[in-house]
C-alpha cells in the first residue's frame, strides 16, 4: 500500500488538533514498520483514540470520529487557501493547485480503512470510535446547527468520487458558511491581560432571542435592521448607540440583530471598557476577513476619571488609518451622554478655564455615533400590551383582568414599567405553584 505522507502537507498545517493529527498519520505509515517497537504503537494508538473521543465529545461528532475529525480539520483551520474562499467561489491561480496537493492527502486519510491498526497491533481501539453515537449531545463548543454542517461535510467527502469532488465540496463549505472560529461561531470576546496579545475567543452559547420576541419598538427595530442590512450589503451604515431607560430591550435588540444576520456573514466581537486600549490591534486582525463584525459595547458609560472614551473616540472617528468597510460599532447606554458630566463643567468652579471646551469634549464620544436610538420606558398601557403578549407566548391562561391587576402590583414592588420586569413578572408566573 502507498504510503501517505501527512507532513507533506503545506496549507494545512499548524491545525487546531496538529499532534493528534500527526500521531494518526505516524500510526497509519508506521503501522507496518518493523522498525518500530509494537508497543510503542500500541500506546500510541490508545493515547490518540483517547484525545480523539474527548475532541469528539467537545464537538458533537459522531459516525466514524476519524472521518469526522478530518471533516472538522479541513472546517476549521484558516489558511491562504480556506480564507480566500469565504463567502465566494474558489478564485483562479496557483494556490489551487496546492490546495488540492493536500486534499488529495485528506482523501487518501479517509479512505485508508483504519480497522487494520486494530489487526496488525491485535487491539480493538479502532473497533470503538468507527460507528461512535454521542447520544444526542451536541458538545460544549458547537451548538446542534453548526456540529450538523460539519458532519454534513463528513458525508459529502465520505461519498465523493475523485479529488474534483472532494475540492467542491470543501469550497462549497467555505463559500456557505466561511472557514475556521469565525466561520462555525456567531460571537466572540477578548480574552487575555496585554492589548497586544489577546485572543478572539467564540461565545459557545448564545441567547436565540429574535426581533419578533421584542413586544413594541417598531420604529427603533426598524431602524436598527435598516441599517445593519446596508452594512451587510456594502452600502455605508452608521456605528449606532442605542440609548435610554433600564430594561427596554437594547442589548436584546442587538443580540437578535446577530441571529437575523449571522447566515449572511455577520458576526459580533464583544468588548469590555477596560479593553478599549486593544481596539486599535482587534481592528487591524479582522479587516481583510470576508465577514461583517460589529463591535458591540454593553451599558457604554465613564465616569469622569476614566480616559478609555478617548481610545473609543480615536477608533469611531480619527487617526490616519482609513476606516475598514467591514466594520461597525454597536453601543448600548442608559445614559445619552456617556461621559459623566458636573455642574462644574458648566461654571468653571473646578478651575477649568475653558470651560465650553470642556463639556464639547465631553459630548463629542456622543456625536461621533452616527445613528443614536432611544428607548424609553413603556406607559401603562404599552407596559400591560408586553404582559398580554408574553402571556399568550407562554400559554399563560389568566383571566385578563387579573393579569393586569397583578402585573400592576409585581412592576410597582420590582422597578417600574419595562419590558424586562414584564418578563420578570411571566417567569414568576411560570415558576409559581399559585392559581390565579
Amino acid at each position: 500500500m502507498q504510503k501517505i505522507k501527512t507532513n507533506e502537507m503545506m496549507l494545512y498545517r499548524n491545525m487546531i488538533y496538529q499532534e493528534l493529527f500527526d500521531d494518526f498519520g505516524w500510526l497509519i505509515e508506521h503501522v507496518d514498520d518493523e522498525y518500530y517497537n509494537d508497543e510503542d504503537k500500541i500506546s500510541l494508538l490508545y493515547e490518540s483514540v483517547n484525545s480523539l473521543i474527548e475532541v469528539s465529545e467537545n464537538y458533537g461528532l459522531e459516525g466514524n470520529l476519524f472521518h469526522s475529525f478530518l471533516a472538522f480539520m479541513i472546517a476549521y483551520n484558516e489558511n491562504a487557501f480556506s480564507t480566500s474562499c469565504e463567502f465566494q467561489s474558489a478564485r483562479e491561480g496557483s494556490i489551487n493547485h496546492i490546495a488540492v496537493h493536500d486534499l488529495i492527502i485528506f482523501k487518501k486519510l479517509m479512505e485508508y480503512d483504519l480497522t487494520i491498526l486494530d489487526k496488525t497491533l491485535d487491539t480493538d481501539a479502532i473497533a470503538m470510535i468507527v460507528e461512535y453515537s454521542n447520544g444526542g449531545r451536541t458538545g460544549k463548543v458547537f451548538n446542534k446547527r453548526i456540529r450538523d454542517r460539519i458532519l454534513g461535510l463528513t458525508r459529502e467527502l465520505e461519498g465523493s468520487k475523485d479529488v474534483s469532488d472532494y475540492f467542491k465540496y470543501v469550497t462549497d463549505f467555505y463559500r456557505h458558511y466561511g472557514v475556521g472560529k469565525f466561520g462555525l461561531n456567531k460571537a466572540f470576546r477578548l480574552t487575555g491581560d496585554d492589548d497586544n496579545e489577546f485572543e478572539i475567543t467564540p461565545i459557545t452559547s448564545i441567547q436565540h432571542i429574535q426581533l419578533e420576541d421584542l413586544v413594541g419598538y417598531e420604529l427603533q427595530k426598524k431602524q436598527l435592521i435598516d441599517n445593519t442590512e446596508a452594512f451587510i450589503n456594502g452600502k455605508k451604515a452608521n456605528n449606532v448607540l442605542l440609548f435610554g431607560d433600564s430594561g427596554t430591550g437594547k442589548s436584546s435588540s442587538i443580540k437578535a440583530i446577530l441571529n437575523k444576520y449571522f447566515d449572511q456573514g455577520l458576526r459580533m466581537i464583544e468588548v469590555y471598557k477596560h479593553q478599549f486600549g486593544a481596539l486599535s490591534e482587534l481592528i487591524e486582525r479582522i479587516k481583510d476577513r470576508h465577514y461583517k463584525f460589529i463591535i458591540y459595547m454593553d451599558d457604554l458609560s465613564f465616569e469622569e476619571f476614566e480616559i478609555e472614551y478617548k481610545y473609543l473616540k480615536a477608533i469611531i472617528e480619527g487617526g490616519l488609518a482609513k476606516k475598514p468597510d467591514n466594520v461597525l460599532i454597536y453601543a448600548t447606554s442608559n445614559r445619552r451622554h456617556l461621559v459623566k458630566e458636573k455642574f462644574s463643567d458648566n461654571t468653571g468652579s473646578d478651575g477649568d478655564l475653558h470651560v465650553n471646551d470642556t463639556v464639547q469634549e465631553k459630548l463629542s464620544l456622543f456625536a461621533r455615533f452616527g445613528l443614536s436610538i432611544y428607548y424609553g420606558s413603556p406607559d401603562m398601557k404599552e407596559f400591560k400590551n408586553i404582559v398580554k403578549r408574553l402571556a399568550e407566548r407562554n400559554n399563560v391562561e389568566i383571566d385578563e383582568e387579573k393579569l393586569y391587576i397583578e402585573a400592576t402590583k409585581w412592576e410597582m414592588r420590582m422597578g417600574g414599567l419595562s419590558g424586562r420586569t414584564a418578563e420578570q413578572f411571566i417567569n414568576h408566573l411560570l415558576g409559581s405553584d399559585v392559581a390565579f
